[in-house]
């Protein structure tokens, strides 16, 4: 094989490549080229990413994660490591020391007088590197696609500063930022099908969680009145663009509000964050435009679906499900989430996408966990957030009464055949010792980040999106 050939030949010659423990990198790239100064000495380390050799000297590139910078290397500078440079190979780590200057084409450049790999490449870069296409490749070999492509490197640190701001605004409100666990006893707090697990010490199964809904109110029950948790959850379902089974979510919860603040709090967060991220409120993602200056469109849900399907908040869910099916002339039953799609097709075709939507007067049985509107018992106070016909965001004001949750989780278990066949039990009991009014908010941090960053694919945001493993 001819790179463990070249390995071996490296290693006889100036030692192990991969011996060194450490190399001096007081600055990133980018600080170094903001605070040029000529004749100002330099320790740089990073991957080797362009290479080009004139006889005794050559000229290279340099690459960290904020730019690349132009090495110059001379063999009456290097002595025998110019023999080193000349054996590196696009791809390889290296570390070098030297003097700044600027060549006569005014590109900013080091004087080589040290060198040093860090780290031999033994597969060498795509060919054509700097263009990486193959989008399966891109996926399921994300180091290269981070390599190749530096507006994906841009993509994922725009991410982590959008999950930075998202934090900053609620500790700004004085929220308590919390983890709960993601092993469950019992999968509940959404609707979704859970990935089951055994606990092998206590001989218990377990779920991955769907949601950190019921843990979040047990912490309202228990005398926090603002929390909020970025968190991992799990959906044991299909994958899209806009779905992946590992999932990003924020959810915040506030005691003694309701769905209505939530809803300011939604509009307030998002529209500052397209503020920050694109200096602007005017969004553009695929070609659509997108105004997000407040206050946004609300539709109603029970009207949308009276008009499409002739149903009323007062049927049943059977009924209700009985006359959709019906119109759609399906032969198997709806779901909760299929009613979600539907409703994401209704938005589509009848509101324009060029402002956001909150869809509010859910039906009861929508959101099991959600509290009755006080005017009409058939409605939740809850709403959903579309933008661009995404769901982005889902809120209501929190069921308090266990008696009423108790009878609802019943129902919920009568008809949803693929929930597990119990009941939160230990939730109940906690409501039971008395949980504040409240208002709760999940927002997609995949899709938010999909929409704000124009981004196609929720499997472009997230460093390793779930493949189908490769056979041999």
């Amino acid at each position: 094989m001819k790179e463990l050939e070249k390995l071996e030949k490296i290693r006889q010659d100036f030692g192990d490549p991969f011996k060194e423990t450490s190399f001096p990198k007081p600055l990133f790239i980018s600080e170094i080229l903001e605070k040029f100064e000529e004749e100002r000495r330099v320790s740089v380390a990073g991957r080797l990413v362009t290479k080009r050799e004139h006889g005794k000297s050559g000229f290279a590139h340099i690459a960290d994660h904020t730019g690349k910078l132009q090495i110059y290397a001379q063999l009456n500078v290097l002595g025998d490591k110019f023999k080193l440079y000349k054996s590196l190979d696009v791809g390889d780590i290296i570390g070098v020391e030297g003097k700044l200057f600027k060549t006569r084409t005014a590109e900013p450049t080091v004087l080589a007088e040290k060198l040093v790999l860090l780290s031999k490449a033994l597969k060498p870069l795509p060919e054509k590197w700097h263009g990486l296409k193959d989008v399966e490749v891109r996926y399921r070999q994300r180091y290269l696609d981070l390599i190749a492509n530096p507006s994906v490197r841009d993509i994922f640190i725009k991410r982590a500063l959008i999950i930075s701001f998202i934090r900053n605004f609620f500790d700004q409100l004085k929220y308590v930022e919390v983890e709960t666990p993601m092993l469950h006893g019992i999968a509940g707090g959404a609707a979704g099908k859970p990935f089951a697990t055994h606990h092998n010490a206590t001989g218990m199964d377990v779920f991955l969680r769907i949601a950190p809904e019921l843990y979040l109110k047990k912490l309202l029950v228990g005398g926090f009145e603002r929390v909020y948790e970025i968190n991992r959850s799990f959906r044991n379902e299909g994958t899209s663009r806009k779905h992946n089974p590992e999932f990003t979510m924020l959810e915040a919860y506030c005691a003694y509000q309701d769905y209505g603040y939530m809803m300011k709090i939604c509009e307030d967060l998002i529209s500052s964050l397209t503020q920050e991220i694109n200096s602007s409120l005017q969004l553009e993602y695929q070609g659509t435009k997108i105004d997000l200056t407040p206050p946004w469109q609300r539709i109603s849900f029970t009207e949308l679906f009276k008009q499409e399907f002739g149903v009323d908040a007062s049927d049943s869910q059977a009924e209700v499900l009985r006359k959709i099916s019906k119109k759609l002339k399906l032969k198997q039953g709806l779901t909760r989430s299929q009613i979600l799609n539907i409703t994401e097709e209704l938005i589509e075709k009848n509101f324009p996408h060029n402002k956001p939507a909150f869809i509010v007067d859910f039906f009861t049985w929508t959101a099991p966990l959600a509290k009755r509107n006080k005017d009409n018992p058939y409605l939740i106070d809850r709403f959903e957030l579309f933008i661009n016909g995404l769901e982005v965001a889902n809120a209501y004001s929190e069921l308090n009464d266990p008696l009423d949750q108790k009878e609802r989780f019943k129902k919920q278990l009568e008809i949803e055949e693929d929930l597990p066949k119990r009941i939160d039990t230990d939730f109940l009991l906690s409501l039971e010792y008395g949980m504040p009014p409240a208002a709760g908010l999940g927002i997609g941090i995949d899709r938010l980040v999909m929409l704000l960053l124009n981004q196609p694919s929720i499997r472009d945001v997230i460093f390793f999106p779930l493949l189908k493993m490769q056979t041999k």
